[in-house]
């Protein structure tokens, strides 16, 4: 089973940034549909000033990553998103303490405590039309990166035939379905920037 130092963490998030910034029209489209239209814009500045903050003081342990990480998306991105991925990732960074190197079994641990967090400070569970519905199934596909990721998108993809249970969606009623949650989508690209950061290596 492979090691993970700090590098690998870093250039998990900065590819995730990468991701936000080109997407981030997209994910705004789909929270026009059934949210605020802002989700997109949001996350891009949040994750940006992620990779910012990574590349000025690297910090020296996964941990360390994911705490500075999720603390800057606390502080960047408005709505419910950054207490939502801030607690995603501080959790998880928490989760591996202080170690060097975790090893990939560590690492869906770590991720499954973030998940664990998100759906307690949501108030969710997977179904209720949210990020969840990515998250839950792709940190049971861990620590199979790659699986994890395609089990994101499909958890994502499903909430398209979802009605909305939480969060501002959960207004519409029955005019919440046929819409994919953003939330799911923008979860989506954070495992899929974690598949290519373990493939890279």
């Amino acid at each position: 089973m492979a090691f993970r130092d700090a590098e690998f963490f870093r250039r998990w998030l900065t590819a995730a940034a990468g991701s936000f910034d080109a997407e981030a029209d997209r994910l705004t489209e789909l929270d026009s549909a059934i949210g605020d239209a802002d989700h997109g814009s949001n996350m891009r500045r949040g994750m940006l000033a992620v990779a910012a903050a990574l590349e000025k003081e690297p910090p020296g342990t996964p941990g360390a990553v994911l705490l500075l990480s999720g603390r800057t998306l606390v502080s960047t991105v408005g709505g419910a998103s950054g207490p939502l991925y801030g607690t995603l990732l501080r959790r998880a960074g928490k989760a591996l303490g202080d170690a060097e190197r975790v090893d990939d079994a560590a690492v869906a641990e770590a991720l499954t405590a973030g998940v664990d967090a998100v759906s307690q400070l949501a108030g969710a569970v997977a179904g209720d039309k949210t990020m969840l519905d990515a998250l839950r199934p792709a940190v049971e596909a861990l620590p199979d990166y790659a699986a994890a990721r395609e089990a994101a998108a499909r958890g994502a993809e499903a909430t398209v035939a979802l009605r909305a249970r939480k969060g501002r969606a959960s207004y519409l009623g029955e005019r919440s379905v046929g819409h994919m949650d953003p939330g799911a989508a923008s979860s989506t690209l954070l495992f899929h920037a974690l598949a290519r950061a373990a493939a890279d290596e």
